[in-house]
């Protein structure tokens, strides 16, 4: 049994990260359209991910937001992740460009959904490779239907999953972290 301020604490992080989860989103969209290296328009903006590969802005946000749909989980339980894919995957569609908003939405909500199911039953024996192996599942999943429905093209398949990936293998340092001080606190996943 935790003590109400451990409680109050897992909440309190658990809030946080969803509100995070939620920015992600909106940061996105709002990134492949603004910001990147080279923006021609009615394409992507882009970034380099690696020498000689390049990917649209968004990517990062997304891989993001699959560690935060994590660690949502790990704080709130398993029915406020769900919540959050279907919010997110709302505001996706909300936030996408006109043209975009079929395949962000359709792609957020199939890899977040993908992510959680593998997430579940893997993050109570290990936190670091349940975030790791959940969210490569969905990174694939999410640039394959993105670019497919929205460019009919997987022109920037290689420098979309490499732009998460980054993002994913930046989040895991931290998710370490989060497991160690969970341990010695007493904070059990929910």
């Amino acid at each position: 049994m935790s003590s109400p301020s451990t409680e109050k604490r897992r909440v309190t992080e658990g809030v946080i990260f969803l509100i995070l989860f939620g920015l992600c989103i909106p940061a996105a969209n709002w990134l492949i359209g603004n910001a990147g290296t080279v923006c021609e328009p009615g394409r992507p903006c882009l970034i380099p991910v690696a020498p000689g590969i390049m990917a649209p802005s968004g990517v990062l946000m997304i891989g993001l937001a699959l560690v935060l749909r994590d660690l949502v989980q790990r704080r709130l339980g398993v029915g406020w992740a769900f919540g959050a894919v279907i919010a997110g995957a709302l505001l996706s569609g909300l936030f996408a460009p006109g043209p975009l908003v079929v395949a962000s939405a359709l792609a957020f909500f199939v890899s977040e959904a993908v992510d959680l199911a593998i997430y579940t039953p893997l993050q109570k024996r290990n936190l670091v490779l349940a975030v790791l192996v959940s969210s490569v599942a969905g990174l694939l999943i999410d640039s394959l239907i993105f670019l497919y429905v929205a460019f009919g093209s997987l022109d920037f398949l290689t420098g979309q999953v490499l732009g998460k990936f980054w993002m994913v293998l930046l989040a895991l340092p931290l998710i370490h972290l989060i497991r160690r001080r969970d341990e010695r606190r007493g904070i059990q996943a929910v």
